[in-house]
C-alpha cells in the first residue's frame, strides 16, 4: 500500500498518512504526494472539504531521518525545506476549502506543524503534540514559529517552542490547539461528521468565510469590512444563496451545488 493515500468520496478529500510502522514520519516522496493532493483538492469541484489523518494510532512523527540522511550540504538542506517540505505548507495556505486534521497519537516537530497548518484539529484522548525541534538543536522548520503564536498566543507559543515539551489532548483543547478530544475509537467518526457537515454547506460562502478570517488577521477592521462587502455581494449573487433562503422559508434542508 502507498505511504500516502488520497481518496475522494461524498465531497470529502481524505489524505491518509500510511506508515504506521514509523508513526507516519514522512519521506520526500510523501511530501510530494501530500502537496499534490492539496493542489488537486483546491481545484476539484467534487472536493468541498479536506481531512488529513494518520494510520495506526499516530498522526505524524515528523521527518523520517533515514530518508533525509543523504542530504548533508547546507544548500541541499535548505532546498529540501523550500522545495519539498514547505510546498505542503504553501499548498495548505492556498487551499480555500476547509482543511481538517484528525490527530490520533503523536504529532511531533514538522508533524505538529502540518497539523497546525489545518484550520481545525480534532484529537483523540491519546494525542500528544510537541514542537520538539529544540531538543535536537533545531528551530521550527515547517511553520511552527508562525502558526503556533496565532493559535495559542505569543507567550505560550514561545514556552512550547523553547522547551519542546509534550502537550496532551486535554491541554491541547484547553489552550486552543485542538477543537475537541474524543476516545480513539470515536475520532474517525467525529471527524467525518464535521467534514460531512461542512461538505453539505454552501461551498462559495465557506470559502469566502475562510478568506475573510485570514485577511482579517493582517488588516484593520475597516479594511476587513471593505472585503466583507465585496465577498457578500458575490455570495448573494449565487444560486446557493437563493437556495438557502428558499429552504429556510420552506423549512427544509438546503441542497447546495456550489454555483
Amino acid at each position: 500500500m502507498p505511504d500516502l493515500e488520497y481518496t475522494v468520496a461524498d465531497g470529502i478529500g481524505t489524505i491518509l498518512l500510511n506508515r504506521p510502522d514509523r508513526r507516519n514520519a514522512f519521506t520526500l516522496a510523501m511530501l510530494d504526494d501530500w502537496a499534490a493532493a492539496l493542489r488537486s483538492a483546491r481545484t476539484d469541484p467534487d472536493v468541498r472539504v479536506v481531512l488529513v489523518t494518520g494510520a495506526g494510532g499516530a498522526f505524524c512523527a515528523g521527518v523520517d531521518l533515514d530518508d533525509f540522511a543523504e542530504v548533508t550540504s547546507t544548500l541541499g538542506r535548505q532546498q529540501v525545506l523550500t522545495d519539498r517540505v514547505h510546498r505542503v505548507a504553501a499548498a495548505a495556505v492556498e487551499l480555500e476549502k476547509p482543511l481538517i486534521a484528525a490527530v490520533d497519537g503523536v504529532a511531533v516537530g514538522a508533524g505538529m506543524d502540518m497539523a497546525l497548518a489545518c484550520d481545525i484539529r480534532l484529537v483523540s484522548h491519546r494525542a500528544r503534540f510537541s514542537e520538539g525541534y529544540v531538543r535536537v538543536g533545531l528551530v521550527p522548520g515547517d511553520g511552527g514559529a508562525h502558526l503556533l503564536p496565532r493559535i495559542v498566543g505569543q507567550a505560550r507559543a514561545l514556552e512550547l517552542l523553547w522547551t519542546g515539551r509534550w502537550v496532551d489532548a486535554a491541554e491541547a483543547v484547553e489552550i486552543g490547539i485542538a477543537l475537541s478530544a474524543h476516545p480513539p475509537e470515536e475520532l474517525a467518526e467525529q471527524s467525518l461528521e464535521l467534514c460531512r457537515r461542512l461538505a453539505a454547506g454552501p461551498p462559495v460562502a465557506l470559502r469566502a468565510i475562510k478568506r475573510l478570517v485570514r485577511h482579517g488577521e493582517r488588516v484593520d477592521l475597516m479594511s476587513s469590512l471593505s472585503m466583507v462587502a465585496a465577498e457578500q455581494a458575490v455570495v448573494q449573487s449565487t444560486a446557493d444563496s437563493a437556495e438557502a433562503l428558499a429552504a429556510f422559508r420552506d423549512k427544509r434542508p438546503p441542497v447546495f451545488t456550489g454555483s
